[in-house]
């Protein structure tokens, strides 16, 4: 009988403790992005090399992922390096490949390049900025993410002249205006 509480006990424990982890893992007193913000990752393309393409909407063009969801750009990142890693990267997962990112139609190849993040895996840059999506984009051509201050710095989708694009995500239209990648 003793055996089967135990057992029981460590589902228990063990949830108390992921929870109490996520917690200590915040980010500034800045973050404004909702606690309720939906908390599935996007996948990360793994052993493949990854695509950026261009997309048209109502924020104009900006710059996709192969799959058609938004990329953006962190204010709070010096150069190349990024500075967004636990709960900022859970919640704005890196674009990151295993060699060098293509560029599909409308992207400059000469601005597309890599960075080593401290996890050890590559992130995909653009114009010298690392690339991220966000978790609140549930569909592609999403920004949800534009013009969010969260993690001490500002979040904006990246124009393929490489410049973060002004406006905010209640002007977005959800679809992203297909035409696009």
């Amino acid at each position: 009988m003793r055996r089967k509480t135990t057992l029981l006990m460590v589902p228990v424990v063990s949830v108390a403790l992921a929870a109490l982890a996520v917690a200590g893992c915040g980010g500034n007193s800045n973050d404004n992005v909702s606690a309720s913000a939906p908390s599935a990752k996007l996948s990360t393309p793994t052993g493949g090399t990854a695509t950026v393409g261009v997309r048209t909407g109502s924020l104009g063009k900006y710059l996709v992922d192969a799959q058609g969801r938004t990329l953006y750009l962190f204010e709070k990142d010096t150069g190349t390096m990024s500075t967004c890693s636990g709960a900022c990267a859970s919640a704005w997962p890196p674009s990151t490949t295993s060699g060098h990112p293509k560029a599909a139609s409308g992207v400059n190849a000469a601005l597309l390049r890599t960075t080593n993040r401290s996890d050890g895996s590559t992130e995909v840059t653009y114009d010298g900025h690392p690339l991220y999506r966000f978790t609140g984009d549930s569909s592609p051509g999403d920004t949800n993410g534009q013009d969010v201050t969260a993690f001490g710095g500002g979040w904006y989708v990246v124009s393929p002249a490489g410049q973060k694009v002004e406006g905010d995500q209640t002007t977005a239209s959800s679809n992203g205006g297909g035409n696009g990648y």
